[in-house]
This record gives structure tokens, C-alpha cells and sequence, in this order.
């Protein structure tokens, strides 16, 4: 699965937790989930969680710690779908 995918499918996953739906439409992978996307920690055990039914992964905690930009996102669940193929 190439990031342009999973960008696309984790946006979907984002927006329960996004207040500002139209940020979603600009983010990058550069784009922090707290300070852009205004998500609060507690969410993000959240996306975490609905990230690993999405892609049928599993994200350990040290992994999880390192998701709060776009990027490190996309890396991570790339890493864990290559690991699982």
C-alpha cells in the first residue's frame, strides 16, 4: 500500500476526532495531530486503536509514541502491513 493510500484512508480514521473538518483536507505529513488538527491525547489512544481495525495491524507501544505527525503515522502503519505481508 503506497502513502498517497494510506493518507487517504487515514483521514477517514482522523475525522471522528477532528473538530475542524476542513483542516483534514489540507494535511500533510508534516501536519501534528495536537497542535494542527486541535486532537486531544486522549484521542489518540483512540486512532490508534481504530488504525490497527482499519489495517489489520498491531502497533506496539513504542511505535505509538512516535504518531503524532502525519508522517510518522503513514511510516508506522507502513512498517506494520510490510511486516504482516
Amino acid at each position: 500500500m503506497d502513502r498517497t493510500t494510506i493518507l487517504t484512508e487515514l483521514k477517514k480514521v482522523l475525522v471522528p476526532y477532528t473538530e475542524n473538518k476542513t483542516m483534514l483536507d489540507g494535511i500533510t505529513e508534516e501536519t501534528d495531530l495536537i497542535k494542527d488538527l486541535k486532537i486531544n491525547s486522549a484521542n489518540l489512544v483512540d486512532i490508534i486503536i481504530d488504525a490497527e481495525s482499519q489495517y489489520n495491524i498491531e502497533i506496539d507501544f513504542d511505535s505509538a509514541e512516535k504518531m503524532y505527525l502525519i508522517g510518522n503515522c503513514i511510516d508506522i502503519i507502513s512498517d506494520k502491513l510490510n511486516q504482516s505481508a
